[in-house]
């Protein structure tokens, strides 16, 4: 009597074990993503990012704003890579350091691994970042209880800040900028037992200021690696984008296109990226050179010349004064008929 109803209670658990596994598998398929900061999560890629290019470090805009260096995410859907610009972004508690994420090659493909948050910097790949982020830890400041102190000696600052130190025995003046680690040509740095510590410590994800700013990020094409071929225009920005602080470079787009507009001009390429709009000006300038440069030789060809007149001019004055043909009496005077006489006299002879 009790086995058929074990055996339904049995099932019946079976079937919810497997609704509550099917109902967290679409729990996490379609809750929202931290927009594009998560996008290189669990993606493989089979070749690596493009080296970090060299950039100067913007000033720090306000107080207990720490560096998160630039970095390439990946969009496969989207284009590739993409530069995420650096930039300075305040602290989510005081005595916390940012470990930026980092490419690797597992053996097979490169697969991104996120920065975070935590009490001492991680491992992030021995990738050279620049600017305190030499591979190994960080060098651009330090947490003094509830102020963030800067090294000046490796860290750009605004004006007013007090909370500063130089400390330039940490100050690294090459950069390999070679972006991912281990594979072929890649960083062959390993994490030691201090890195590894820093792993198992509390952390916490990026911030949505930092999730915010890859989003706005990725919205620009000129980013994207397949359109400035490893060099974005722009490499770093003192505060991180946001609905109020849209990249530069889609303003200078409206701009250009707003001025093409005004000039007649068709240049697709300027309007829609901006490094070509860069680019133009040198083009732009040769043009008019050309065209200005035979103008000026025209001039200083004409110069000599007219110079070679002046003389010619003044030489001619004694020509004008000494007016040969005016004394043409003479000629009249030795005219042939009035000297026939002798042959009249000689014709005379014989007559006598």
């Amino acid at each position: 009597m009790h086995l058929p109803a074990l055996a339904t209670i049995g099932t019946i658990l079976r079937r919810c074990r497997t609704l509550a596994i099917v109902f967290a598998l679409t729990a996490f398929v379609f809750v929202p993503q931290p927009a594009r900061a998560g996008v290189s999560f669990g993606v493989a890629v089979s070749f690596g990012p493009p080296a970090i290019p060299y950039y100067v470090q913007p000033p720090a805009p306000d107080p207990n704003y720490l560096w998160s260096p630039g970095y390439w995410a990946y969009d496969g859907a989207d284009g590739g890579y993409y530069w995420v610009p650096g930039t300075w972004v305040p602290a989510p508690a005081p005595g916390l350091y940012w470990t930026p994420g980092y490419w690797g090659w597992n053996g097979s493909a490169f697969i991104f691994n996120a920065g975070y948050w935590g009490p001492s910097v991680g491992f992030y790949g021995g990738v050279n970042y620049g600017y305190g982020y030499y591979g190994n830890g960080y060098a651009g400041g330090r947490w003094d209880h509830n102020r963030f102190l800067y090294n000046t000696a490796i860290t750009h600052v605004g004006r007013g800040f007090r909370n500063t130190y130089v400390d330039r025995r940490a100050v690294v003046s090459q950069w390999n900028h070679t972006s991912y680690n281990g594979g072929r040509g890649g960083v062959g740095a390993r994490p030691n037992a201090t890195q590894l510590a820093a792993a198992r410590q509390h952390r916490f994800g990026p911030t949505s200021v930092q999730t915010q700013h890859q989003t706005y990020a990725a919205q620009n094409r000129a980013n994207f690696s397949s359109v400035n071929h490893g060099r974005p225009a722009t490499v770093a920005v003192a505060r991180p984008y946001s609905a109020a602080n849209r990249p530069a470079v889609a303003r200078t787009a409206t701009t250009t296109r707003t001025t093409h507009a005004t000039t007649r001009t068709t240049t697709r390429t300027a309007v829609t990226h901006a490094a070509p709009v860069a680019h133009a000006a040198p083009a732009a300038r040769a043009r008019v050179e050309e065209h200005v440069a035979p103008q000026r030789m025209t001039l200083q060809r004409a110069l000599p010349a007219q110079r070679s007149y002046a003389p010619a001019a003044r030489a001619a004055a004694p020509q004008r004064m000494a007016a040969p043909q005016r004394m043409a009496a003479p000629q009249r005077m030795a005219a042939p008929p009035r000297q026939a006489a002798p042959a009249q006299h000689a014709q005379g002879g014989p007559r006598r």
